[in-house]
């Protein structure tokens, strides 16, 4: 690596902290990725030609889907088997909602090929940039699209949460980041982590980077009750991995078209709130739940950052998790196979480079 290269990834890496430590200041939801992402698209939109290794962006998927099965908890999805055909109802009305904006987008040509549906689909926002990328979506613009609603939704859960009364909703316990992580469960990570890609690599699984140790940690809590070890360190070389990957791949191109489409996203946002908004009061309607409680479990946002919202307000937190977690599972179960077929249906393409 020359000089010029490697000063190149110092001065990303130092805009990148500096960055995340404001974004981190003002409690901005998945702050790191984003810090890395936006450092990394102002970087290549002044011309610097930089990658980041295919195997760590791989890795960064693996202990991304380590971190969400610790979520995948059987008391958190246990409030859903109640009365579980109504609050199936309401997550597939929501997948609905955004399938269908999605596919107006795609109509319109607001995005190229299937880069809409992916950048509509309400599951985790960094796991849906990950998978359009394997399906022939173009991951720049699905990553614009996933943000900035995530953005606004948690901007809106956290000001709905606030006039309700409850504690600072973007509040959140200080982080340990020297804390020793359990040995055994580091191991365990390294094996999912390293194992699931080398897996993915060898069968050619779209997305099983992600989706291998996600399945493996999961299936290792409920039958071992053991966990994958992530120290803060560990999670946030993940968020910069796939932060930088997605933005050094950034051109001026497709940094226009992002700016073009930005209304119609907008407003396709917008819709997709107040789908989620009727739905949650649905579940007020229909199930009694808490108006507060039900309106978080049915916002159209990234799950990591609702259950944030939900553990640091007066609501029903395990609820609130259960159903984002069993929306974001449906979606990793059916998006692929939807995605496909709205695209042959509407002659659309795997996304061009811009």
């Amino acid at each position: 690596m020359g000089f010029g290269r490697l000063r190149a990834w110092g001065a990303l890496a130092l805009c990148s902290a500096l960055l995340a430590a404001a974004l981190l200041a003002l409690h901005v939801p998945a702050a790191v990725l984003l810090a890395c992402m936006l450092c990394a698209i102002a970087l290549a939109l002044r011309g610097t030609q930089l990658a980041l290794p295919r195997r760590l962006f791989g890795w960064g998927q693996g202990l991304l889907g380590c971190l969400m099965a610790q979520s995948l908890q059987p008391r958190h999805l246990g409030p859903l088997l109640q009365r579980w055909p109504l609050f199936l109802a309401a997550t597939l009305v929501l997948i609905a909602a955004s399938t269908l904006l999605g596919w107006w987008l795609m109509k319109r040509r607001v995005m190229p090929g299937t880069t809409a549906l992916w950048g509509m689909s309400p599951g985790a926002a960094s796991a849906m940039v990950v998978l359009a990328e394997h399906y022939g979506a173009d991951a720049r613009l699905v990553a614009v699209m996933q943000y900035t609603r995530v953005l606004l939704v948690t901007l809106a859960a956290a000001a709905v949460a606030r006039l309700a009364g409850g504690a600072h909703p973007l509040a959140s316990a200080g982080t340990d980041w020297w804390a020793a992580p359990d040995a055994a469960g580091l191991l365990l990570t390294a094996a999912l982590v390293l194992g699931g890609s080398w897996l993915a690599r060898r069968l050619h699984i779209a997305g099983g980077a992600m989706v291998l140790p996600l399945l493996a940690a999961t299936l290792a809590q409920a039958l071992w009750d053991v966990q994958p070890a992530l120290p803060p360190l560990l999670l946030l070389a993940a968020y910069a991995a796939i932060g930088w990957s997605v933005g050094l791949r950034f051109t001026r191109a497709i940094a226009l078209h992002a700016l073009r489409a930005l209304p119609q996203v907008l407003l396709s946002t917008l819709a997709l709130m107040l789908a989620g908004l009727a739905t949650g009061a649905a579940l007020v309607w229909g199930a009694g739940v808490a108006p507060l409680s039900a309106y978080l479990a049915t916002s159209p946002g990234g799950a990591d950052s609702m259950v944030v919202i939900a553990a640091t307000s007066a609501v029903d937190a395990s609820f609130v998790m259960a159903m984002q977690l069993a929306r974001f599972l449906i979606v990793l179960a059916v998006g692929p196979g939807i995605t496909r077929r709205l695209a042959r249906a509407s002659g659309a393409q795997p996304a061009p480079p811009l």
